[in-house]
């Protein structure tokens, strides 16, 4: 009788140790989000162009994008986004994504790579709350410049839904990721927010963001200026 009770506490004690790691676990890719935004911005001339920044109406940061993951030349990562509130000046609680497939060129090299995409317009924000979409298929998509006043008045620059960069062994480039999919993480969400949410009820407002996001929110504070 005593195993009888014992085994359910086990269960549920294995249970919620699996939750709390995988909470631990997501909490610490988005305070890592919030740092490879900070430090991109942060290095002096070889940024995004803040004029391109000012005018995105999404940001999306995935934290060390891994090659070979599933199968040789595959590439997977789980990032974040966050989206203008349409509440005011600021931006909404963090929405969680999946990256699959891509290419990237061969000036990007190394074996994790951080990416930053800017999401230039509503049509590309409407693209990014759906459920699964694909850059270059269902979206344009263009490898963003590089340089704090590099110019964004290319047609190129102007038309591009989303516009895409990316660092790895210290290398910060544009890319085009033409060919990735991008998807709703709806386990990442779950165990964020505490229930499951789809990003576009998450960017709707309403949803408080958990503690864990202040450090991405306040990066994308610091370096956005643009309100509202």
């Amino acid at each position: 009788m005593r195993m009888n009770r014992t085994l359910p506490l086990l269960l549920l004690s294995g249970a919620y140790l699996v939750h709390a790691a995988d909470k631990n676990a997501d909490a610490e890719r988005l305070g890592r989000a919030a740092e490879v935004f900070q430090e991109i911005m942060g290095a002096p001339d070889k940024g995004i162009p803040q004029e391109l920044l000012d005018k995105s109406a999404c940001i999306v940061v995935v934290p060390g994008l891994k090659k070979g993951a599933f199968v040789f030349g595959a590439k997977f990562g789980r990032g974040f986004f966050s989206c203008r509130s349409k509440r005011g000046p600021g931006w909404s609680a963090p929405g969680a994504i999946r990256v699959e497939g891509g290419s990237f060129g061969l000036q990007i090299g190394g074996s994790e790579t951080d990416v930053i995409m800017l999401v230039m317009n509503q049509r590309g924000a409407e693209r990014l709350l759906s459920s699964r979409f694909t850059l270059g298929g269902d979206a344009s998509v263009a490898a963003g410049p590089v340089g704090r006043t590099a110019t964004a008045e290319t047609d190129a620059y102007m038309t591009a839904e989303i516009l895409t960069w990316s660092r790895a062994r210290g290398l910060f480039a544009g890319l085009s990721l033409s060919g990735a999919t991008l998807r709703q993480d709806l386990d990442t969400n779950k165990t964020l927010y505490g229930r499951t949410l789809q990003n576009k009820e998450i960017m709707r407002g309403g949803v408080a963001a958990p503690d864990s996001a202040k450090g991405f929110l306040g990066a994308l504070n610091r370096y956005s200026s643009r309100k509202g």
